[in-house]
């Protein structure tokens, strides 16, 4: 199958709410299901709708999907290069309609489709989630780089029992409710599906005597601090990743990613374009007049301008190499300077003869002009 743009498969925009694309797989679901529609076709688009829905519905395999596209969650569909996707989660979102949980066989129709199964099942541990964070920096440190520590409070490898689960004397036995494969087999309506244990919630095992700090769970919250180093030229919105610095993984499964999303604060008088600055200077109408070279004010400090006789208002000059630098160095960028001539609101008596006097010649010029 080709790769589909998700929201497209979906038929929602991409700024659709959690709502909206639950609501809209939940049409295509009913609509395409193998089991109730035997059109040619009708299986790949069942299995395309649900892939769409398991990386939209979950927000950090979203947020990479609108960053990087495929890519960004693990491939195109299906098959065992798709991307991850939980499906015992799916079918446990949709038990308003498909009804509630009970046993039964049949088969999984997500196995059969994906070639794989609802649940993780006893060998594979569970990968540690992704977290997010946001910093803000000035538009000055855009220039170097800058630093920032940021507190977290994460789930971590619990110190008590290693990450186990058990308390002394505890031992992990084999679970009842699916005889050791962590996940059950369940027929509702027409969805017959593989799913995680909800006794051992797919893990294939029980603890008989629970860790008391983390109750079993092998995890227990942590504050740590992370220092984040945030690289020159970064854009406004950019992410930085920092593998492993998410929650701990379980089994040996891999820890999750830190995504840190840097915000710059625009600067007062420049405004970023890219690498390109942008800035505004009044001239006075002797200057714009008869030229000058002014003083420009920029990131660095200052720099000197030359304006040349008979300058209009709204002219753009540039200044080169004082705008932003190139994401982890390289070239910088130029500034760029908008003159406006500035109209003074009260003058001297002085002032106003001259201005008078100046407007005479004029209105003598014209004339002699006309004739």
């Amino acid at each position: 199958m080709s790769q589909r743009d998700y929201y497209e498969v979906l038929g929602v925009g991409r700024d659709a709410s959690d709502a909206d694309i639950k609501s809209a797989y939940r049409k295509l679901a009913l609509k395409f299901h193998p089991d109730r529609n035997k059109d040619e076709g009708a299986s790949d688009k069942f299995k395309e709708a649900t892939e769409a829905y398991g990386i939209l519905s979950d927000g950090d395999k979203r947020a990479r999907y609108d960053r990087f596209g495929h890519a960004g969650v693990g491939g195109g569909p299906g098959g065992s290069g798709g991307p991850a996707v939980d499906f015992g989660d799916i079918f446990s979102q949709f038990g308003d309609i498909f009804g509630g949980r009970g046993g039964g066989g049949g088969g999984s129709i997500f196995e059969s489709l994906f070639g794989m199964g609802g649940g993780r099942g006893r060998s594979q541990g569970k990968p540690g989630r992704s977290l997010r964070a946001s910093v803000e920096i000035t538009m000055q440190e855009v220039l170097g780089g800058a630093e920032r520590t940021l507190t977290l409070r994460r789930n971590e490898t619990c110190e008590s029992c290693e990450g186990s689960g058990a308390a002394p004397g505890g031992v992990k036995e084999t679970c009842t409710g699916c005889g050791g494969q962590g996940a059950v087999h369940q027929q509702q309506g027409f969805f017959a599906v593989r799913t995680a244990c909800p006794r051992c919630q797919g893990e294939g095992s029980v603890i008989s005597k629970p860790c008391g700090t983390c109750r079993g769970q092998g995890l227990s919250q942590k504050e740590r601090e992370i220092e984040v180093r945030i690289p020159e030229g970064i854009e406004d919105g950019a992410q930085i990743r920092l593998s492993g610095q998410g929650e701990s993984g379980r089994g040996g499964a891999p820890d999750g990613d830190l995504f840190v999303e840097v915000h710059v604060t625009e600067q007062e008088g420049f405004h970023r374009d890219g690498r390109d600055l942008y800035t505004e200077v009044g001239l006075t109408w002797p200057q714009a007049v008869l030229g000058d070279k002014i003083i420009v004010e920029t990131l660095d400090g200052e720099a000197r301008m030359s304006v040349p006789a008979g300058t209009p208002t709204g002219k753009l000059f540039r200044i080169a190499s004082q705008g932003l630098p190139r994401l982890h160095g390289g070239a910088r960028g130029d500034l760029l300077v908008r003159v406006y001539v500035e109209v003074p609101t009260k003058l001297t008596r002085e002032q106003k003869s001259l201005v008078k006097k100046l407007r005479e010649l004029e209105e003598k010029k014209a004339k002699k002009a006309s004739k």
